[in-house]
């Protein structure tokens, strides 16, 4: 091979490099496919059409599998902070609530599952997708879910965090309680000691956790959860948020522990994932009080 047809070549293929560079996440509101080993997820986007650096808004929605709505929802807080909003959908068909809510920690027979195989490791590769679009790959990134969306990001805390900044879990119908009486979903009860050590609820105290919570979410409606494990939580979703936090509160004080969990309530809203993102108090959810 010639050396002048040998640069032709490596011109070529740089050529063709860079008309296959996926494009930037566009402007308004739209929606882009990220690989997720063999089950690709549907993510619904938005960008502010006076976005410059701002972090990424990762969005989870609620058990009715809607985030398209969701990202709706989260425009006024992209608009308001400068955010890419991303809101992947993790469908009934693939993602029950033993891989939605629960995040795939255990197997249909209650085994403990590899990590690779969690639902919570689908976050890091949608955030790393859009990095890599933006050409942004230290871009930081907020994590917010509302309902299901939230149990999903309160166990996600426990076992997987990652490196959000703030996770803010809204209006959660149960709490993974930092202790070994409840069984998993409610607490640690049943699970491998790799799974709930002193040293997993330790760090799970440690994680930059907020529960976010509506005043007026008091009724059983929404797929309430009236088994008897989440009625020893409270009679309603915001007695279960605050039983939750206080538990986590007292523990770290007993043991000397780090805890770095927020509690922000917004009055008079009820199970309405509109209205709390909405609200003035989101913004304190996710970046503290100004």
């Amino acid at each position: 091979m010639s050396p002048r047809f040998r640069l032709s070549l490596v011109a070529l293929v740089l050529l063709l490099g860079l008309s296959l560079r996926a494009d930037p996440i566009p402007v308004g509101a739209s929606k882009i496919e990220v690989p997720n080993s063999s089950e690709p997820l549907t993510v619904f986007t938005y960008k502010p059409p006076t976005y410059k650096d701002g972090p990424i808004l990762v969005v989870c929605h609620g058990v009715a599998r809607n985030a398209e709505d969701y990202r709706n929802y989260a425009i006024t807080l992209a608009e308001r902070y400068g955010m890419i909003v991303v809101a992947p959908r993790f469908d009934k068909e693939r993602f029950p609530s033993t891989r939605y809510q629960r995040g795939g920690l255990l197997d249909e027979q209650g085994a403990a599952q590899p990590s690779s195989l969690w639902t919570y490791a689908a976050i890091p590769k949608v955030v790393a997708f859009v990095r890599d679009l933006e050409g942004k790959p230290k871009l930081p990134y907020y994590l917010i879910g509302h309902s299901a969306g939230g149990q999903f990001l309160v166990r996600l805390a426990a076992f997987m965090p990652g490196e959000p900044v703030r996770i803010v879990a809204a209006n959660p119908g149960s709490h993974l309680f930092p202790d070994r009486e409840q069984k998993f979903g409610y607490g640690f009860g049943g699970l491998p000691p790799e799974l709930s050590s002193d040293d997993v609820l330790r760090r799970y105290l440690a994680a930059p956790l907020t529960i976010y919570l509506g005043t007026g979410d008091i009724t059983p409606e929404h797929s309430f959860d009236a088994s008897p494990e989440g009625m020893k939580q409270g009679p309603h979703r915001l007695g279960r948020g605050r039983a939750c936090f206080a538990a986590a509160e007292k523990l770290a004080k007993e043991r000397g522990w780090a805890f770095n969990w927020r509690k922000v309530e917004t009055p008079g809203i009820a199970h309405e994932g509109a209205f709390m993102f909405a609200a003035k108090e989101a913004g304190e959810a996710l970046f503290g009080k100004e």
